[in-house]
């Protein structure tokens, strides 16, 4: 009986302790290495745990895996990307949410919110920069944004191999190549005649290599 009435207020929804760390995201613009940040996510309990990350400004990230589960006793990573970085970010403080609950309900059992923010520099800014007092400020300002799902972006994301094919690229290569050899005919050239191309050829190279200019430039 005492079990379940010190286990019973925990059950309420939104007073569940919810243990993530870190508490705040500090990503740099000028390093590619902090693009990349981990929320780790810790269940001490007893019982299965459900999360949901929610955003404040879900277009500047990608979250991998932004539902899931989390077994007794054990924590899972997550991974934040910022995707977004650009000089008109700086300064800005986002917020994620994790929502939890039990695997047998729907109701978010706790919560526990996460800062954001973009800076220019590690360098330029040193700890203990700013002061406390516009630190809270603007993490208070922050707090008044509405919270939107991260799931529903994740089709927008960018695959990491965002760029043009290999293949793509060899051909253009090839056509390149093509234009550089010497025309049939000429005869001041150290090139094996069987090297030689004719105009016909070399138009079709360049009518290829046009082509593949468009679908480079749109990948």
């Amino acid at each position: 009986m005492q079990q379940q009435q010190h286990r019973q207020p925990e059950l309420v929804e939104g007073s569940l302790p919810v243990f993530v760390f870190p508490t705040e995201l500090v990503f740099y613009a000028d390093e590619q290495s902090s693009h990349k940040q981990v929320l780790t996510l810790y269940n001490p309990y007893e019982f299965a745990l459900k999360f949901k990350v929610l955003c404040t400004a879900p277009n500047k990230y990608t979250v991998v895996d932004s539902t899931g589960a989390v077994k007794p006793q054990c924590c899972i990573d997550i991974v934040i990307r910022h995707r977004d970085v650009r000089a008109c970010h700086y300064g800005v403080y986002d917020k994620f949410r994790l929502q939890v609950s039990e695997q047998s309900q729907r109701k978010a059992l706790g919560r526990k919110e996460v800062t954001a923010t973009l800076r220019p520099s590690a360098s330029q800014e040193p700890p203990g920069s700013r002061s406390l007092d516009e630190e809270r400020r603007m993490k208070e300002q922050s707090s008044d944004g509405e919270f939107f799902e991260q799931s529903a972006f994740q089709s927008d994301s960018r695959p990491v191999a965002g760029g043009p094919s290999l293949l793509t690229v060899l051909l253009g290569l090839v056509c390149m190549a093509a234009l550089m050899l010497p025309t049939l005919g000429e005869q001041e050239s150290t090139v094996p005649v069987y090297l030689h191309l004719s105009v016909n050829k070399k138009l079709v190279a360049a009518y290829v290599l046009g082509l593949l200019t468009m679908v480079i430039l749109r990948t």
